[in-house]
């Protein structure tokens, strides 16, 4: 029989509030829902929140990686290196411009990739590398720019805008990280091109969108690079929807055939609310994680570690480790979670157990730092509709649960 102070905890539920709905009812009564005067607003606000001179606001963070590597100019037989331990995004934007795929596995104990890895597979032909901000934690790339240097000799560029870099160029996969900092540099900082999340499940959400920044000190055209994204996100067209309605402005051009992938003012409305309390976000969402690592880290799990001396992190995911316990074990954590109303989840199941990296000729058994970070992780729920009450709760069954494994008995609610 369920106790009477069972909960119920989904695993992350988008925080929304009156001023969201209101502002989207104000977008969908002003007669403009697609790409328009909101979606401009919000690239700018997205672009000061960062500190880079542009931003582009797409219809995922799928979409942005995709369109930035069409828009260097990688594509068939190329090489672009990111992470075993990921989601499908990082890797299949990959395959959709043609390049080959290259996974470098974990560091051992670390969610990050194996840098010394990454140093031997970089070849003659790999033109750029997709880190990944897992959980909203930077990664080290002080490390990673260290290394490109270092091959910088192997590196000959296709076009133009890769003979501006010169090397291989880092695009974060930032889905997880945007208000991260390190070492007192903004994520979108950083890397090259970062490309962030605004899905329904994360930090600051659009329901579904995205965003592209780059950095303001490589010499790039900002106007050009901004028209190759609006470009390339609508069917090549020479002008936008807003564009066109300005007095005797219908005509157009296709420059190429390109993809549907801008964002909506509707989904902008929406992040413009999100992103005026995402500091007061940031600053629960720490809270959280304090209060998670001061209860578990005495029992002998391991974290990811979010905030150190000289980086914070979004806190987009609690991510812990059960030493010592199988997948199997692991699962029926899980489960013996979800019968007291706690939804946990499992970040990530490496790229090579799926079927269709299988099918790419990727094999697990090359990958041994990756699959044995995911065979005990479990992800708890951390989001700003948890109340102090509620991970207090949340602690207590995942204590309930891990004792019980630990015994070798089946859960009883």
């Amino acid at each position: 029989m369920i106790n009477t102070n069972f909960k119920n905890i989904p695993f992350s539920p988008p925080d929304i509030k009156d001023a969201e709905i209101e502002e989207v009812i104000r977008a969908m009564k002003s007669g403009w829902i697609t790409t328009g005067p909101r979606t401009k607003e919000f690239e700018k606000k997205i672009a000061n929140y960062v500190g880079v001179n542009k931003a582009v606001c797409l219809n995922s963070a799928t979409a942005a990686m995709e369109l930035t590597l069409r828009i260097l100019g990688v594509g068939p037989g190329d090489e672009v290196i990111t992470s075993a331990y990921t989601y499908t995004a990082s890797a299949s934007v990959i395959d959709h411009v043609g390049a080959k795929i290259v996974l470098v596995d974990s560091a051992p104990d670390s969610f990050e990739m194996d840098y010394s890895r990454l140093e031997e597979v970089i070849t003659e032909k790999t033109k750029a590398i997709i880190p990944v901000d897992i959980a909203g934690k930077m990664c080290d790339y002080d490390k990673i720019f260290e290394i490109l240097e270092k091959k910088r000799e192997l590196f000959t560029p296709k076009n133009e805008l890769q003979r501006i870099f010169n090397r291989v160029i880092v695009m974060s996969d930032a889905a997880h990280a945007f208000g991260a900092t390190r070492k007192g540099r903004p994520c979108g900082q950083v890397a090259d091109f970062t490309c962030f999340s605004f899905h329904a499940v994360k930090n600051l959400t659009t329901a579904e969108g995205g965003a592209v920044v780059w950095r303001n000190d490589e010499n790039l055209d900002d106007e050009w690079l901004y028209k190759q994204y609006m470009l390339f996100s609508l069917h090549g067209q020479s002008k936008d929807a807003l564009a066109k309605t300005q007095k005797g402005s219908w005509e157009y051009d296709i420059i190429y055939p390109a993809y549907k992938c801008n964002m909506t003012d509707i989904m902008a409305g929406f992040g413009l609310m999100q992103l005026d309390r995402y500091n007061d976000s940031l600053k629960r969402r720490k809270e959280i994680i304090v209060k998670y690592d001061r209860e578990l880290l005495p029992l002998g799990v391991q974290r990811l570690q979010h905030f150190g001396e000289d980086f914070s992190s979004s806190g987009h995911l609690y991510l812990i480790r059960i030493n010592n316990i199988s997948e199997k074990q692991r699962n029926q954590v899980i489960i013996d979670m979800a019968e007291m109303g706690v939804t946990c989840n499992v970040h990530y199941k490496p790229l090579p157990m799926f079927t269709a990296y299988k099918n790419l000729g990727f094999n697990i058994k090359n990958y041994p730092n990756s699959f044995s970070q995911y065979i005990n992780e479990i992800t708890l729920p951390l989001h700003t509709l948890l109340s102090d009450e509620d991970v207090d709760y949340i602690i207590r069954c995942f204590i309930k649960a891990l004792k019980e494994i630990k015994k070798g008995e089946k859960l009883s609610v």
